[in-house]
């Protein structure tokens, strides 16, 4: 959508369309609601925050140190009640773990922290009427990576720590209702991969490319339930050169390529 908006003030044509979308460029900036932790201490080598917000509709809330966004995806612009922390999350918090703790709809860990990127909770509330959602983030201080761990070899030792989990996780949420937040499971994969598969600088700038072209298409599917086919391309290419280049774990390159396979099912109305 930023490629869009940068098109559109260079003198590119507007019309009713193009309007709308600047709209929705403009009001997700307006509703990104920054914040800042209450720090109470006392936390010891174990970190732990407590965020609690209000939602009516769709969220997600970024996480980095002391501070956090939160940006209203769809719906009414969320409000924030309460950011406590015993201590300010470190870039690469060693046993990191989320946990919801109150609120009728779902919470889903988007992307965990790494490497000083923020960690990422979505919020879906799927009834009438605002609700108050809480969770916890836990943590321990020490003991984390400093730099990225080193890459795995490819085809030898067992799969990465929690991989069956995760598969079996996968395919059950494939034999539900799942068009509706499909780009959202595919942000989700990349994430899983990286963190299991990250072999080097190159390989890391594919995966946030690919991420960054898929939240344009996330924005617009969660604002309008549509979204661009050039976006859409976009994103095919990207986790394509992913797929091909990139030195990963077999079973991770599978996923990538079965989400690679729906993106263009989805594209063709399959």
């Amino acid at each position: 959508m930023a490629k869009k908006l940068l098109h559109f003030l260079q003198g590119g044509k507007m019309n009713t369309k193009n309007l709308i979308t600047i709209a929705a460029i403009s009001t997700a900036a307006l509703y990104a609601q920054p914040f800042r932790a209450q720090i109470t201490g006392g936390g010891g080598d174990r970190g732990k925050c407590t965020i609690e917000v209000v939602v009516d509709g769709s969220a997600e809330v970024e996480v980095r140190g002391d501070s956090a966004m939160l940006r209203n995806l769809n719906g009414r612009p969320p409000q924030w009640r309460r950011f406590v922390c015993n201590s300010p999350m470190p870039p690469n918090p060693a046993e990191f773990r989320f946990a919801g703790v109150d609120g009728r709809g779902r919470q889903t860990l988007v992307r965990e922290p790494y490497n000083g990127s923020p960690a990422v909770i979505r919020i879906d509330d799927p009834d009438n009427g605002s609700e108050g959602y809480t969770f916890d983030l836990f943590w321990r201080n020490v003991g984390g990576f400093t730099s990225a761990p080193p890459p795995p070899i490819v085809g030898s030792g067992p799969p990465p720590r929690g991989e069956g989990d995760y598969y079996r996780e996968r395919e059950e949420w494939y034999r539900g209702d799942w068009r509706g937040r499909f780009f959202e499971r595919v942000r989700q994969d990349i994430d899983y991969v990286e963190r299991n598969s990250f072999s080097g600088h190159g390989d890391r700038y594919r995966l946030d490319r690919t991420r960054q072209e898929l939240g344009d298409i996330q924005r617009e599917w969660a604002a309008y339930h549509r979204y661009s086919r050039r976006d859409l391309d976009d994103v095919i290419r990207a986790l394509a050169d992913v797929v091909r280049d990139n030195r990963m774990h077999p079973r991770d390159r599978e996923i990538l390529e079965d989400d690679l396979r729906r993106l263009r099912d989805f594209r063709e109305g399959r």
